[in-house]
């Protein structure tokens, strides 16, 4: 990104959630700025803009900007207070949501009902409202059930576009009703051996 002096700015080619975080959980101070975000436009958080990967030197708010402004606000909710990473790879949302929906902690039926009013959202601003109540959820459950923020960011991305959405609610409904406690990943399936 340049500025007027003429320098260039790098931004951070990994997404924060990404980021290294084997040492040292995400700072209080950074999940607050990107908390900060939730029910504000992308871009408008002066806090966040060190945070972004896909902020432009125009100032304009593409649907990469705006996939990534939400997620990142959403993985600031869902670390806040949490002991180990709520960034996991693979776990897409339809997954984490059927982990949630067999957790006992709430009843199947809210869980059904709160995921399908996400599915069906009709915008974008709508879907992420939904999503904030179901990372709620999420990390209500003991240990906080993590999510893939990439593969969020990208459904968010492809919500935006007509031609898109669909495959995004099919690929979620897939996770989430195809989901089987004892097909579990080999570790999740061993965290659980180990528990008991």
């Amino acid at each position: 990104m340049s500025t007027s002096e003429g320098t260039v700015q790098r931004q951070p080619s990994r997404h924060f959630w990404e980021r290294d975080y084997s040492k040292k959980l995400p700072e209080g101070r950074d999940l607050a700025a990107l908390r900060g975000g939730l029910s504000r436009e992308a871009g408008a958080v002066p806090a966040m803009w060190p945070h972004y990967t896909r902020l432009r030197s125009d100032g304009w708010v593409s649907p990469d900007l705006r996939a990534e402004h939400a997620a990142l606000a959403l993985f600031a909710v869902h670390q806040q207070s949490q002991s180990r990473l709520m960034h996991q790879p693979t776990v897409g949302l339809g997954l984490a949501m059927a982990k949630l929906r067999v957790s006992g902690k709430f009843t199947v039926d809210a869980v059904d009902k709160r995921f399908g009013a996400a599915a069906t959202a009709t915008s974008f601003t709508e879907v992420v409202a939904h999503l904030r109540g179901l990372v709620s959820q999420l990390r209500a459950l003991s240990p906080a059930q993590p999510l893939d923020y990439t593969l969020l960011f990208r459904d968010l991305r492809d919500w935006q576009d007509p031609d898109r959405v669909h495959a995004v609610r099919r690929r979620w409904g897939a996770q989430y009703f195809t989901f089987r406690e004892d097909a579990q990943a080999p570790e999740v399936a061993g965290a659980a051996t180990t528990k008991a």
